[in-house]
């Protein structure tokens, strides 16, 4: 079934990889965004959002503490009320319910070199309510390592102070598209707009997963973060913010229009954008590592050669240096539980393989058990 805004004999149909896949800034410039958001509408002081709910209430947060997340913050959510084509933000879990749904999700692989274990976890920027509590394989990860290293500390705000971005440029129909988007996720027109054009389409992205039950707060990154604080462990980052934002912002504005073009095409088309992430959410959740391996036949965001270009300069050309930044780390004498990326598992230079090749003996952890 088609979505009504497209055709199937359409030739401009290529579109960029969807922004649930690529780093964790979208991710978390959509809670800074709607921090600002509420403070500049005086919606709610933001010692209650953000800064001190994250930074604060969720830092203590075991799975008792995680129940109580969104109860009365609501970090997310606008002024008003849900409608039928804006969906609430996901409920947390009374703290019972997590404990049995506790279960091991995801592909893991032990890295074993120097004498010491490693772990490298492949996350999801997105998550569910009942992915609150980490699986016993986490939860023994956690306990053995000496520190969690993830491609951004999310919950680390000096390392999300956002440098000067070069503006790009856009025509009134473009900029029309883009109000037209955020009208679709329940913002005001020009909400976004001190935001790159294309973290702007990120941010749409992934408010429209929270039609599948999905929110940033509950993506890997922000519980790794949270569950090593919980023990007292340091967290690292891998990457740098301004790293970040280079591979997922084009330096040619020509090329940044053709992207944020086809990022407007799937969002013009929700019924198969969001089958796409039901479909990686799934995959994800299984461990499907040969699924995954093929996710440019079945995503419907890859079609020609500056969509492969794209996804190659999101996701494959930073693999080379994780894998470098890693070992150094490993090399210091420390046990790590590493997070990142689960497409960054994927393909010729697929962390694992690089892994490999630094000398860590790579062995992929059995896939977790459906119930």
């Amino acid at each position: 079934m088609h979505d009504a805004a497209a055709s199937p004999a359409d030739p401009l149909r290529s579109r960029a990889p969807p922004s649930f896949i690529c780093g964790i800034v979208p991710a978390m410039r959509l809670l800074h965004v709607f921090r600002r958001f509420h403070q500049a509408h005086n919606v709610r002081p933001m010692l209650k959002s953000l800064a001190a709910s994250v930074l604060t209430t969720l830092a203590r947060r075991g799975v008792a503490a995680m129940a109580v997340l969104a109860a009365g913050l609501g970090l997310l959510g606008l002024a008003g009320a849900a409608t039928p084509s804006c969906p609430p933000e996901p409920a947390p879990l009374p703290a019972e319910q997590l404990a049995a749904k506790a279960r091991d999700r995801g592909l893991m692989w032990t890295l074993r070199r120097d004498g010491r274990t490693s772990y490298l976890y492949a996350s999801l920027h997105v998550g569910k309510p009942a992915w609150a509590a980490p699986g016993p394989r986490l939860r023994e990860a956690l306990d053995r390592v000496d520190a969690v290293a993830l491609e951004l500390d999310p919950l680390d705000r000096a390392a999300w102070r956002m440098p000067e971005i070069a503006p790009l440029p856009l025509d009134d129909a473009m900029r029309s598209r883009l109000d037209a988007q955020a009208a679709a996720v329940c913002l005001p027109a020009q909400a976004l707009a001190s935001l790159h054009p294309l973290l702007q389409t990120s941010t749409f992205m992934l408010l429209r997963a929270r039609t599948l039950g999905l929110d940033v707060r509950y993506g890997q990154e922000i519980l790794l973060s949270q569950w090593a604080r919980d023990r007292g462990l340091p967290v690292l980052a891998l990457e740098t913010l301004q790293g970040q934002l280079d591979a997922l912002l084009p330096s040619d504005p020509d090329d940044a229009r053709r992207e944020l073009t086809s990022n407007l095409r799937q969002l013009e088309r929700p019924k198969t954008l969001l089958r796409t992430l039901d479909q990686m959410v799934g995959v994800w959740e299984r461990g499907d590592l040969k699924r995954l391996d093929r996710y440019a036949e079945w995503c419907d965001c890859v079609s020609d050669a500056a969509d492969r270009a794209a996804l190659t300069r999101i996701n494959d050309g930073r693999n080379p240096a994780l894998a470098e930044r890693i070992s150094e780390l490993h090399q210091r004498g420390q046990s790590l539980l590493v997070a990142v990326g689960a497409m960054h598992m994927t393909g010729d230079k697929a962390l694992p393989v690089l892994l490999k090749a630094q000398g860590f003996e790579v062995t992929l952890m059995p896939r977790p058990v459906s119930r």
